[in-house]
């Protein structure tokens, strides 16, 4: 299923401190999600281009320009038609990599609320069940706990289940199951019992769920051992993560932004997998590392932008390994720009970023010329108005004013 957005006002340029979020391009804010054709509708891609087009006159096509590099142009879309490779949003990227080892692996199964013949609540198992059946791809009841211990028991007896979390908060009622067994039982059997298990989920603030429906999960169980937690944020590396985390021996928590769905990117059509533990260069750099991951990447990718017009160099890392870091890339890095700021939406208490930066300067300190900066959400609930929940949340603008700072030091 292919999503639109409705309502695009007509302007076709933002502000470069205005971000997907503040804006909620993506399934958010003013904007609503619909496959109808009346209206003007926009498409946003990954890279933050976007398109609007409808039975309206068209304005022109807008372009959100998110990688700051020098004055290249950018394709003409006959050109990017031409490329190998197809279009996916992000929800369908997911679906692809579980389709595919579905088909490959019959060991592969899912289970979940509303994941059959409903598709899921954000359709990424969407006509899975009449191509696998009712036992591959399983309804349960609103018994998180329940499900989530059945699929770790499937996992011990051989099969790989993808357990979906309609929402990622509500994985809080599974804590037990994910921490005394799923993390611990490989051990505590003494190796008898592999766990190769997925769960994942949407999460993340932005589309005004409140308190409740707006949780970032990673600082909980980022101290559960024997969990591997990955971020997607590309349709591309949702992708490669999925069937990664599909085939991995251990049991891994994929982390989805609920703001990031929409997200449309031209994907290989041959098989790819990409690597749990690594991180990826998504802007190199100079003056600066900053690190980020999920929905932050493109909040910072915007900050660039300006910073670039202001004459800095700053090189932009997705971290997508929220456990284990990938501190060879991360190290490189800091190597070569001598100073670090971490963006996350985490909270700052005893989130990602404060372990990141526990990390960097356990084994990084000496290559450091000023203290590491982290930019984090607040340490309030979420609130259900839409201009408190961007008070929040990191913002474009808090990213230009940090690095202004940390490269006058």
């Amino acid at each position: 299923m292919t999503t639109f957005l409705q309502g695009f006002p007509g302007q076709t340029a933002l502000s470069s401190l205005e971000s997907l979020n503040s804006r909620r391009l993506p399934l958010g804010g003013s904007f609503k999600c619909t496959t109808e054709s009346s209206g003007r509708v926009l498409l946003v891609r990954s890279d933050g281009s976007f398109s609007a087009s409808g039975n309206k006159t068209s304005r022109g096509a807008g372009k959100l320009i998110t990688h700051a590099v020098a004055a290249k142009a950018d394709a003409s879309a006959a050109a990017a038609s031409s490329k190998p490779g197809h279009e996916l949003l992000l929800f369908e990227a997911l679906r692809e990599g579980l389709e595919e080892e579905m088909e490959r692996d019959p060991r592969v199964c899912v289970m979940g609320e509303d994941v059959g013949h409903y598709g899921g609540s954000y359709k990424v198992t969407k006509g899975l069940a009449n191509k696998f059946g009712d036992l591959r791809v399983l309804d349960t009841p609103i018994a998180e706990n329940s499900f989530t211990g059945m699929g770790i028991g499937a996992a011990m007896t051989g099969l790989r289940p993808i357990v979906e979390g309609m929402n990622m908060g509500f994985l809080l009622l599974a804590f037990n199951q994910i921490s005394n067994n799923c993390g611990m039982l490989h051990y505590t059997s003494g190796g008898q019992f592999t766990i190769p298990i997925v769960i994942r989920g949407p999460g993340g603030v932005g589309r005004q769920l409140g308190a409740e429906h707006s949780q970032r999960l990673e600082s909980y169980f980022q101290s559960v051992p024997g969990l591997q937690m990955v971020a997607c944020s590309t349709p591309y590396n949702a992708k490669g993560l999925m069937k990664a985390a599909i085939r991995s021996e251990n049991p891994v928590i994929l982390f989805e932004h609920v703001l990031l769905y929409n997200l449309k990117e031209r994907i290989p059509d041959e098989e790819y997998v990409l690597s749990l533990e690594e991180a990826e260069m998504v802007r190199p750099g100079e003056h600066c590392t900053i690190l980020t991951y999920s929905r932050m990447r493109y909040h910072v990718m915007q900050a660039a932008k300006t910073l670039v017009n202001k004459g800095y160099d700053p090189e932009v890392i997705d971290i997508r390994s929220l456990k284990p870091f990938d501190l060879y890339t991360i190290g490189n890095s800091v190597k070569k720009t001598h100073r670090v700021l971490i963006v996350e939406e985490c909270m700052r208490t005893g989130g990602i970023g404060a372990s990141l930066r526990a990390a960097i300067m356990e084994n990084f300190w000496d290559y450091l010329d000023a203290p590491i900066m982290c930019l984090s959400s607040q340490d309030v609930p979420t609130p259900y108005a839409g201009t408190l929940e961007d008070w929040t949340v990191v913002q474009p603008a808090q990213i230009v004013t940090a690095v202004e700072q940390l490269c006058s030091q």
